[in-house]
Formats: structure tokens, C-alpha cells, sequence
């Protein structure tokens, strides 16, 4: 669908008076039959991409389900109407009611934005969303997000993902130093300061890059997705532990405008379709990327290795550093995102070292179990 047909017809908002209101803001009128509206989402994916291009499909699939098909999602692809970096900017706008992405690549808007998807020793994905639902981070999303005419909802996770590959090995922090390495968020601004030639781009981007040599080293999201895209032909010493995103949220960004054209229980349905994936998405990624990592081992030579004690607690050291200025931004709702996000983080760090953290170690011991 291109452009002028989309603008012809996409639907924003309820019957006549949504419909007003949809033309008044700048968005495309509604095609409406019988009460029923049809919504864009723009993606930042490949189409059917394994993880956040299949998560994409089910969310526009559970909104449509969820209202009874008064509200149905179709679902472009990153460069099928706008590019997968341009989603958040075609939202706010309203070329298109909604997006799916990460807030990970909005941190040239705000700094704010990065806290809510990954932070380099931040949260686990079970954290984030107590964060969130616990913790008053839902509060600070949505006071973000509204300054760019934007609803937020957090409607996955890819649980804790890999360091990164890499073309050579890594022994100590020097072997980094000149790296040329994807990845984005807070870890792009922690890594940029240990010496590492930072960039950011797509998951297909770094494949034609690490295959170039234009890159040396990147890290996307896990074993299930990155196999799909082929990183391992290209390098393969594949790092951990997964320090720079142990967890990385998935989000959907819905037109200000567009939400606020909803009734009711359409707002609910489409606030429920986003709650209802976060846990299925995570347990998705979990079940696949166990898969996936053995075959990457077995089948195609991988290498998986841990990233020495010394690079470790470096990376979070410098960490400390880029979170602690973060407190002294100018911006005040920045200030109190990161001081509600480290009072979070705070809190369950301790307990959850003697729980999941105590447990894990303790089922990793050796005695006998059946397998």
C-alpha cells in the first residue's frame, strides 16, 4: 500500500464526530462500515521477522480479536511505508495510528526514553515490568511520551540478550578498544566511552556490515533471532553475560489523537492486548532462543564465551557513571524517571540475588536429576 492509497484509507477514530476530529489533527480520515475502523501499525522489523517482527503480528492479531473486529490492525513492515527508525515520528504525526518498535531508538529525542527499554545492568524483564505496574513507571512513560503526541504501552520483552559477536576474541578491555560495534541505547553511550566505535542500524544492516568488514562486532537481540539473521556466517565468538540489555522492552505507540477517538472499551481492548503479550512474548523468545543456541553451537560452529571478570566489572563501572550524570540532566521529568528507575532497580536487586538469582545457582550445581 503506498502512501496516498494509506491516507485514503486508514482509520483513526470513532464514527462522524472521531472522524472530524481525525482531520481537524492532521491524521487520515477514517473508512469506516458498520462502526468498524482499520489502523495502521508501522514496524521497525523485517516482516515475520522471528521475535519482534512475529510479535508485531500477534499484537495487531489480539487488538483486532480483543474488539470484536470493531478496531483491526494491519500490520507494514519497516520500509514498507516508512523506515523502521521513522515509525516513532509517522505516529506522532499521524501518518500512521500506531507503531511497534523499542524505545531504545529514541534516545535522540530524550535520554529519558532509553530507561524504559534497556539499561546496561539495569533491569531484568520480570523487573521491568514491576517497574512499570509496581513501581510508578507507567506514570513517567506516559508523561514522556505525551510531549510527542504518543500513548505508550510496553507489549513484550526479549528477555536478557547476548553481549554481542564478534569476529576475534575478546581477552581483556584493550580488545575492545576500536571496535567497530552495533548496538543501541544507554549501551551505545557506555561502550562509545571504553574506546568502541559505536553505530547504530538494522538487524540486516549489521549482517551486510559484518560480512563487509565495515563492522567488527555487534549485538541484536538473541540466539532465535540473530540465527534468522545469519550473524553466524560472519562471526562467530558469541559473547556473555548479558550486561549490556538483560532485557530489552517491546513497545507499542499509539497516535495521541487517535487513542483518545476511542471508546471505552476499545481503549481497554487495545490496553489489554499489550499487558496480555509482555508475558507471552518473553516466554517466547526464552523457549526459542534454548533452542537456538545448541543448533548455533552444533550446526554452525559458534563459539560461546564468557567476557573476562575485568571487562565486566568495567562496563559497569563506566555504567555507574553515564546513569549517575543522568541525574543532573536539565530536564526534571528526566531526573525523576531515572531516580524512580534506580529506586526500583534498588529495591529488587537484593532480593532477587538470594531468590531467582540463589535459585539458579543452585540448580546449576552438580547432583543427579533426570534430563
Amino acid at each position: 500500500m503506498d502512501r496516498r492509497t494509506f491516507l485514503k484509507s486508514a482509520s483513526t477514530g470513532a464514527a462522524g464526530v472521531a472522524a472530524a476530529a481525525a482531520v481537524g489533527s492532521g491524521l487520515a480520515a477514517p473508512a469506516l462500515a458498520q462502526g468498524r475502523q482499520q489502523w495502521t501499525m508501522v514496524t521497525s522489523w523485517p516482516r515475520n521477522l522471528p521475535g519482534p517482527g512475529v510479535a508485531a503480528n500477534l499484537l495487531a492479531e489480539r487488538i483486532t480479536a480483543l474488539s470484536g473486529g470493531r478496531l483491526e490492525v494491519k500490520v507494514s513492515a519497516a520500509g514498507e511505508l516508512v523506515p523502521g527508525r521513522g515509525v516513532f515520528d509517522a505516529v506522532s504525526e499521524g501518518t500512521a495510528q500506531l507503531y511497534h518498535s523499542v524505545p531504545a531508538y529514541w534516545g535522540s529525542k530524550s535520554i529519558g526514553f532509553l530507561l524504559f527499554g534497556s539499561q546496561p545492568f539495569g533491569l531484568t524483564a520480570i523487573e521491568q515490568s514491576g517497574w512499570m505496574n509496581h513501581g510508578g513507571g507507567q506514570a513517567l512513560y506516559d508523561e514522556l511520551y505525551a510531549r510527542f503526541n504518543i500513548k505508550p504501552f510496553l507489549c513484550g520483552n526479549s528477555g536478557a540478550q547476548f553481549f554481542g559477536w564478534f569476529r576475534n576474541e575478546i581477552n581483556s578491555l584493550d580488545d575492545l578498544r576500536g571496535l567497530r560495534f552495533r548496538t543501541t541505547g544507554l549501551n551505545s553511550e557506555v561502550l562509545s566511552r571504553l574506546g568502541m566505535a559505536v553505530q547504530a542500524m538494522g538487524g540486516a544492516e549489521m549482517f551486510q556490515a559484518l560480512q563487509s568488514g565495515t563492522l567488527d562486532a555487534g549485538e541484536f537481540i538473541g540466539p532465535w533471532s540473530d540465527s534468522a539473521l545469519g550473524f553466524y556466517q560472519v562471526a562467530k565468538n558469541y559473547y556473555y553475560p548479558c550486561i549490556g540489555e538483560p532485557s530489552s522492552a517491546e513497545e507499542c505507540g499509539i497516535n495521541m489523537d487517535a487513542f483518545n477517538g476511542l471508546p471505552d472499551d476499545l481503549k481497554q481492548a487495545v490496553q489489554l492486548a499489550c499487558q496480555s503479550l509482555y508475558d507471552q512474548v518473553l516466554t517466547e523468545y526464552n523457549t526459542n532462543n534454548a533452542k537456538a543456541l545448541p543448533m548455533l553451537v552444533k550446526e554452525h560452529g559458534v563459539q560461546v564465551k564468557k567476557l573476562p571478570d575485568d571487562v565486566v566489572r568495567a562496563i559497569g563501572s563506566e555504567t555507574g557513571k553515564v546513569v549517575s550524570e543522568l541525574r543532573d540532566n536539565q530536564d526534571e521529568l528526566v531526573k525523576r524517571i531515572v531516580e524512580s528507575f534506580l529506586a526500583y532497580r534498588a529495591l529488587t536487586a537484593e532480593y532477587m540475588t538470594y531468590s531467582d538469582g540463589g535459585f539458579y545457582q543452585a540448580r546449576a550445581m552438580d547432583y543427579d536429576f533426570p534430563s
